[in-house]
């Protein structure tokens, strides 16, 4: 009885040791090896956008930019986010008749019409509706419209400039249907007011 339960506990050490190498070393070891084959390595860094060798930020993960001066706002802008920011990811979990989620949809609707000067009509769906993770990096080609006058007059750039950098930054990548990458759309302006 004891010698059975002696062979018992080697082959459950022996097993464990076995998997402990193959699912704690080996199989992370060669996750890592396949991120660096060519083609996967960007991917596997997080898609980091950089400009003149400095990390600008993720193509993957959509950070709301903060103006200095929210007066002479230069930038686009994402969608809003239900969990308040990049260090945290998720929704809401709000149903569409919620009065809060209603209230708070409201909310940015009059703020977003009075930072582009338009009627609160006009604002599309995504510049007031919370994305599922609330780090989305695209908007809809709509909602960078709709920023483009504002974003010309604190640049400097002529509307039809900056609609054109809006036309070459949108792609059907992200959203499923064409949009716009708000980091590498914000990075086109900031290059070309620097000409």
């Amino acid at each position: 009885m004891i010698t059975n339960l002696v062979k018992q506990a080697g082959t459950g050490l022996r097993v464990l040791l076995v998997f402990t190498v193959l699912l704690g070393v080996g199989y992370p070891l060669g996750v890592w090896a396949v991120s660096r084959l060519p083609g996967l390595h960007d991917h596997a860094e997080g898609s980091l956008v950089t400009v003149d060798g400095r990390v600008a930020g993720s193509a993957l993960i959509g950070i709301d930019p903060v103006p200095a001066d929210p007066a002479h706002d230069p930038y686009f802008h994402t969608r809003p986010s239900a969990a308040g920011g990049p260090a945290v990811s998720g929704g809401s979990n709000k149903g569409g008749f919620d009065p809060a989620l209603v209230a708070a949809i409201d909310q940015r609707r009059a703020a977003v019409a009075q930072r582009e000067g338009v009627a609160p009509d006009a604002v599309p769906a995504d510049a007031v509706t919370a994305s599922g993770s609330g780090l989305d990096p695209a908007i809809s080609t709509a909602y960078a419209q709709l920023q483009v006058p504002r974003v010309a007059r604190n640049t400097g750039l002529s509307e039809e400039r900056v609609r054109r950098l809006v036309e070459d930054n949108t792609t059907g990548h992200g959203i499923g249907i064409p949009g716009v990458n708000v980091l590498e759309l914000n990075l086109a302006v900031q290059r070309a007011g620097a000409h």
